[in-house]
């Protein structure tokens, strides 16, 4: 048997792992260990089982990832995301829809602190969900934005996915985090004209907001400002040369931490955010090493070179190789976590980007945008879940016909984005 049939059908065995619900780290790392010692030695796999592990955890360019997801561990610790929620609510009151488009914005704000859409919508859901539905707000619309606006969260900097993305292809986390700031205010917009578009059609979903005075809406605004301040600190010292990205990161969880002492955190409260932070960390590491493995096993198939010749032979045109790639991640997404797809994912299509042509930072972007529709879409929808925990009285299909409407939204900022691939790399 060829190394590419060998290749083909040690792929295939993975996928019937991950449907009969093994863990995806396991699956991955044991099709790649399997495959290895097929194509070479199993001695070899062994070796890479002893040495891999140890040599991809220590890699410092993984560093800012725990630093990202205590940052917007600490924030919710400290109830930050009650008061960035409260400080929103008056900046649209009177506004038709105005708690929903605060229920956004504020997704949007946390998300300049936390690289993870499923801590953005857990965050900002038990905070904002019930007061819209004290409100008067339809369930469907409630969820449906704060399912949506979890997404944000794997967008605007910054991201882990842009991270892992950026490790992955093997180019620079600061680019890819300027990169993301556009596209991520852009979807920000879009979800919000989409809030005004739904309550504009059927008023009813939406209770009547209290109006609030000019000077209300400036005191909102100190809401804002801790995170206003983080993702300044971060970006800026990234775009004006201060810090590289681990750095960044190392900064932007210090200062968060002692905004959140000054907010009130207690000593028990950090305690439990850099427990809950060790966790969180150890899955994706879990995952990480996985794909490690399975990148050798990849390596020595020569599976993704197959693929690059295949695709060239089809003489295809670029645009149409990109929309088979962005349906791949439509359809992964709806069975599959949004870390899991990239690790798994991405070594196998960029070649074939590459080939084709496209700028890596922007197919970047792209991709994580892809990976965000595969966060809100059934029957997996990660956030949907978050947002039915958060809300068990409400019907599934409920919170899935909330988020459609933020869905297409998404498939125009796709659209937008491959119109104008400038959108994303203006600022680079």
């Amino acid at each position: 048997m060829s190394t590419q049939a060998i290749g083909i059908v040690c792929i295939l065995g993975m996928l019937g792992l991950i449907a009969l619900r093994a863990p995806i780290a396991l699956a991955m790392g044991l099709t790649g260990f399997i495959g290895f010692g097929l194509i070479v030695s199993f001695d070899a796999s062994l070796a890479i089982l002893g040495t891999g592990p140890f040599e991809t955890l220590s890699n410092y360019g993984f560093s800012p990832i725990p630093m990202f997801i205590l940052m917007g561990v600490l924030a919710s610790k400290a109830r930050m995301s009650s008061e960035l929620f409260a400080g929103a609510r008056k900046l649209f009151g009177g506004w038709p829809g105005g708690m929903a488009l605060a229920a956004v914005t504020s997704c949007g704000a946390f998300s300049a602190i936390s690289g993870s859409s499923l801590a953005t919508a857990a965050a900002m859901s038990r905070v904002a969900l019930p007061e819209m539905r004290r409100n008067g707000y339809a369930p469907s619309l409630a969820a449906g934005t704060l399912a949506a606006g979890g997404t944000l969260g794997i967008m605007i900097p910054p991201s882990i996915a842009l991270l892992l993305y950026a490790l992955i292809t093997e180019q620079s986390a600061g680019d890819m985090f300027v990169a993301g700031i556009l596209p991520g205010l852009l979807g920000l917009g879009l979800y919000g004209l989409t809030i005004a578009a739904l309550v504009a059609l059927d008023p009813n979903m939406a209770g009547p907001g209290r109006p609030t005075r000019l000077v209300e809406k400036l005191s909102g605004l100190k809401g804002l400002l801790p995170f206003g301040a983080v993702f300044g600190l971060i970006i800026g010292g990234i775009y004006g040369g201060l810090f590289t990205p681990t750095e960044a990161a190392a900064v932007g969880a210090f200062g968060t931490m002692l905004i959140a002492f000054a907010r009130g955190m207690t000593p028990r409260q950090a305690r439990d955010a850099f427990a809950e932070t060790l966790t969180m960390t150890a899955m994706i590491f879990f995952m990480i090493v996985g794909a490690d493995i399975f990148g050798y096993f990849l390596s020595v198939s020569r599976i993704s070179f197959a693929l690059t010749d295949f695709v060239a032979g089809l003489d295809l045109a670029p645009h149409v190789v990109l929309l088979c790639v962005l349906l791949l991640y439509v359809v992964l997404g709806c069975v599959m976590d949004s870390i899991a797809m990239l690790l798994l994912t991405v070594p196998v299509v960029f070649p074939v980007i590459l080939a084709a042509g496209f700028d890596p930072i922007w197919f970047g972007v792209v991709t994580v945008i892809a990976v965000e529709l595969g966060l809100t879409t059934p029957p997996v929808g990660m956030n949907v879940f978050v947002l039915k925990t958060v809300a068990p009285d409400i019907p599934i299909q409920d919170i899935f016909k909330g988020v459609l409407p933020f869905v297409l939204s998404d498939v125009i900022r796709l659209a937008l984005l491959i119109a104008a691939p400038g959108i994303a790399l203006v600022l680079l």
